[in-house]
């Protein structure tokens, strides 16, 4: 069709996968389907579009191996203490019984022993390219339950290597060539050596090369690329495979100060070339053998799809993790790997397997990657309905992560906080400056641990699972916020709260306008609009920054741009002041809502969120950012004298009945806001001055804590 031309080849390839890419966007279904879709109609049972097998093979190993580089970018080593006992449990656990209950049911079905045994091996890998995308694109890579997952999907690599090393051995000594009794002794020595070099190039090379090339972030990441892929085929001559190698290459960078940078500039190119990954995966289908598979498979992929997910349910419902972690770690191990497709191929070739089982191994990789990856994708839904049929996989104290909750049974709460990422974690900085009492509640170790060592209250989970409600000081919060930016979960969070009956305030984090209109019609008391609230900030930076900033001067003198906080000590005070004159410093100009003030006066006053441009010595700038932003101390009854509204009756006996609004002075003489009455059945909204109150009238008044007591005193009287 392609005439030969790999060029034309690719060409054609790309676009069948933009046009299913298109089809799968409309139908709401995930690209990884629709690629799998793409390889399968460019396969040979189709279109035959492929020819140049090795070449898409390139491209996807390349993708493959910056994938696994980008992970190992985000690597956090301090987790491997806390999940690597779990991690290898459930790895080594999975791989045991899977394969027992895999060989015993090929046997059944009649294979025989030494095909059984491929099959039942071929069921314990789990695909690590395609969990790892999954998850990325989920943003829970760094989740406990997906640092969990990323552990034993990397144990199960090495029980693969350490397989294929075992079947190479085997087809050596069966062909009657050099037996190779020395290959695991060989393997063994030779992963302690290339960790060992990995780990002097970690310390002694790579900190200060990097630091050399980051003067060009173009050379920064060519050099990333070329070192994932170069420690990749390294590991692959040293007998291992080439996921380990690029893993071990993004972990060696991890430590950089330019990893985040680094791996921001792949991801693009990542998920090009893993685009090959999946089209090449769903060519190897051969459906002229589907038919009399298609029975086998089936048995095969309900076993992959439950049995694998129950077994890490029971292991790690043992071992002390609540039953939601479980669940959405096990469901990364219902389906098999491209190492499975390899270990068959190699059975084929050394002849230990018929061209129909490794028929029967790629028919059940392909259902089975199809399936889990929607079990994945709607991971939440699934679980609410799984949720109390899954109790039985969970201890009564689920300690390992009772061990994360450092909040225990105080006084009242202001706030839980959901979402600790940037955003979240900034929102946390700022109530705590104005003295509130925040819980928070995120799914990323890392965060939380951070926080509990500045002794802030956290709790490990997810607001959208109804269970961890029960787990919280609900009763006595006066909000539940969420900065996670996702509406499902948003709207999932908001439900629950609604049906346990809580009764505070509820604010919400939207992306778009459609989403806030959402969130208000779901019940969300506040929406938060971070991409729309920063673009004012952006431009009136931006205007200060081309109408005034000037250009440097050849003079010790420096120039600082610095935003007043809303609760700084510098807000409200006029420039004169402002303690800044004993250093030196002065205030060029003012920026306000986009408005410059050029040499503002000594009686000017500052205002919250106004933007200073503030020359001096340098020296005396360093310190300004401290001086002028430092927290206004609050007086305690600020703390505790809130606003609320009450309802106040009129009584009959009352000194204030028959008298009108205008004549009692209501607003200056009681410092609180009458905003309506209710007569009986009638509510009134709009307050006329020469209305008079009359006995029985319930007023509606909003006002500070004190001066609604007292106005409580005073009508009763």
């Amino acid at each position: 069709m392609v005439n030969g031309n790999a060029f034309v080849e690719i060409a054609a390839i790309l676009g069948l996968a933009t046009l299913s890419g298109i089809v799968g966007q409309k139908l709401r279904q995930p690209l990884i389907i629709m690629f799998l879709a793409t390889g399968i109609l460019a396969g040979p049972s189709f279109l035959g579009i492929i020819q140049s097998y090795e070449k898409i093979e390139l491209l996807a190993h390349i993708g493959i191996a910056l994938l696994l580089f980008i992970v190992g970018l985000k690597l956090d080593l301090n987790l491997i203490r806390t999940t690597g006992p779990v991690a290898l449990a459930t790895g080594l656990g999975q791989i045991v019984f899977t394969s027992i209950i895999g060989f015993g049911i090929a046997i059944v079905m009649g294979m025989s022993y030494l095909s059984a045994a491929y099959v039942s091996v071929a069921l314990t890998f789990s695909s690590t390219i395609i969990i790892v995308k999954l998850l990325s694109d989920k943003k829970e890579i760094d989740s406990l339950h997906g640092q969990i997952a990323l552990g034993f999907l990397i144990v199960q690599d090495i029980a693969a290597i350490l397989a294929l090393v075992a079947l190479t051995t085997l087809g050596a000594s069966v062909s009657g060539e050099d037996p190779g009794y020395l290959s695991f002794l060989m393997i063994g020595a030779k992963g302690v050596g290339l960790l060992g070099a990995v780990a002097l190039l970690m310390k002694y090379v790579i900190p200060y090369l990097t630091q050399r090339l980051a003067h060009s972030l173009e050379l920064l990441t060519l050099f990333a690329i070329a070192w994932a892929i170069l420690l990749g085929a390294g590991s692959e001559l040293l007998g291992f495979s080439k996921e380990v190698g690029a893993f071990l290459a993004g972990i060696s960078l991890a430590s950089t100060a330019f990893r985040d940078s680094i791996g921001a500039r792949l991801v693009g190119l990542r998920d090009f070339l893993l685009l090959f990954f999946f089209i090449d995966l769903g060519a190897r289908l051969d459906l002229s053998m589907v038919g009399s598979q298609l029975g086998a498979a089936l048995v095969f992929s309900i076993f992959v799809l439950v049995g694998n997910p129950l077994i890490v349910l029971v292991i790690m419902g043992g071992m002390g993790y609540r039953r939601r972690t479980s669940f959405l770690a096990g469901l990364t191990v219902a389906q098999i790997s491209e190492f499975s497709l390899i270990v068959a191929a190699l059975g084929l070739s050394i002849g230990h397997i018929t061209e129909e089982t490794m028929g029967l191994i790629t028919l059940v990789g392909v259902v089975t990657i199809f399936l889990s990856t929607y079990m994945i994708l709607y991971s939440y839904p699934l679980y609410r309905v799984l949720s109390s049929p899954l109790k039985i996989f969970e201890r009564r104290n689920p300690y390992r992560e009772a061990d994360t909750d450092t909040f225990a049974e105080t006084g009242a709460v202001d706030v839980i906080l959901v979402g600790l990422g940037n955003y979240g974690s900034g929102l946390m900085e700022h109530l705590l400056r104005r003295k509130n009492a925040i819980v928070g509640i995120d799914f990323d170790p890392g965060t939380l641990d951070m926080w509990r060592k500045r002794g802030v209250p956290v709790h490990y989970g997810d607001m959208a699972d109804p269970e961890m409600h029960e787990q919280l000081p609900l009763k006595k919060a006066r909000w539940v916020i969420s900065t996670v930016r996702s509406k499902e979960m948003n709207l999932a969070l908001i439900h629950n709260l609604n049906k346990d009956g809580y009764t505070g305030k509820v604010a919400l984090t939207a992306t778009n306008s459609q989403e806030a209109a959402e969130f208000e019609k779901a019940g969300a008391n506040l929406v938060f609009r971070p991409f729309k609230d920063a673009t004012e900030q952006a431009a009136d930076a931006l205007t200060y920054a081309m109408d005034f900033l000037p250009e440097s001067v050849d003079w010790p003198v420096s120039f600082l741009e610095l935003r007043i906080r809303s609760d700084a000590s510098a807000a409200g005070q006029t420039i004169l002041e402002l303690p800044l004159s004993a250093s030196g410093i002065s205030v060029l100009a003012v920026s306000r809502g986009g408005r410059i003030i050029h040499e503002p006066k000594p009686d000017f006053r500052i205002f919250p969120a106004d933007r200073l441009l503030l020359m001096g010595h340098p020296d005396g700038l360093k310190d300004a950012e401290t001086i002028l932003n430092h927290l206004e101390p609050q007086r305690d009854a600020e703390d505790t004298d809130r606003f609320e509204i009450a309802e106040i009756k009129v009584s009959g006996d009352s000194d204030f009945s028959g008298k009108s609004l205008a004549e009692l002075h209501f607003r200056q003489k009681f410092g609180a806001t009458l905003v309506g009455i209710r007569r009986g059945q009638n509510q009134i909204t709009t307050i006329n001055p020469a209305e008079r109150l009359l006995e029985g009238d319930c007023l509606i008044v909003i006002g500070k804590s004190s001066s609604i007591k007292e106005l409580k005193n005073l009508f009763l009287v």
